[in-house]
């Protein structure tokens, strides 16, 4: 299932473009509009419920911060866990991490070891709102597969395609965009 056109305009108006941050030269995509818009983020909800109600999933896991919103409210509407995956010390209990590699340096990611429970082979829809360049996305659904559970998709509200991010992904598992920003 795919947005129409009319949701899809629906929801890329309620995105503000912030010029120039944060730097120079970046438009930067701002969500805040789209959740404080209640029929854009109405659109959007039931749009992701209607998508992956048949898939049967037995987890949402969002990568932090943003997917967590949209991953939350995903899973209780679809009647599932929801997992987080934090970056690196945000967690309180024993985890696994997977490394990736940023414009200037590294980070990590992690998720708890018993994340996905007693399901072996749990089903996920791994969920965040933008895929750039897919380094935290790609170490992020490494993690899920670790954990021995299968990164059923990869959701994205917003891709900037011009950076490829999704290219290395779709080598891991499927993955779902609503707005292709080029």
């Amino acid at each position: 299932m795919t947005l129409s056109n009319e949701q899809r305009k629906i929801i890329e108006d309620s995105i503000r473009n912030i010029p120039d941050f944060p730097k120079k030269g970046i438009v930067f995509k701002d969500i805040t509009t789209l959740l404080n818009n209640k029929e854009a983020y109405g659109v959007l909800m039931n749009h992701l419920f209607e998508r992956y109600k048949g898939y049967n999933l037995d987890y949402i896991a969002g990568i932090d911060a943003r997917g967590f919103i949209f991953g939350a409210a995903l899973a209780q509407m679809l009647g599932l866990g929801f997992v987080p995956i934090r970056k690196k010390g945000k967690l309180p209990y024993t985890t696994i991490s997977e490394k990736y590699i940023l414009e200037y340096g590294i980070d990590e990611v992690e998720v708890h070891i018993d994340a996905f429970g007693e399901i072996k082979g749990a089903r996920v829809l791994m969920i965040d709102d933008l895929i750039a360049t897919g380094g935290t996305a790609n170490a992020a659904a490494k993690l899920i597969k670790q954990t021995g559970a299968e990164c059923v998709e990869a959701c994205f509200i917003l891709s900037l395609s011009f950076l490829d991010g999704q290219k290395k992904l779709k080598e891991i598992t499927n993955v779902y965009s609503l707005i292709e920003v080029n």
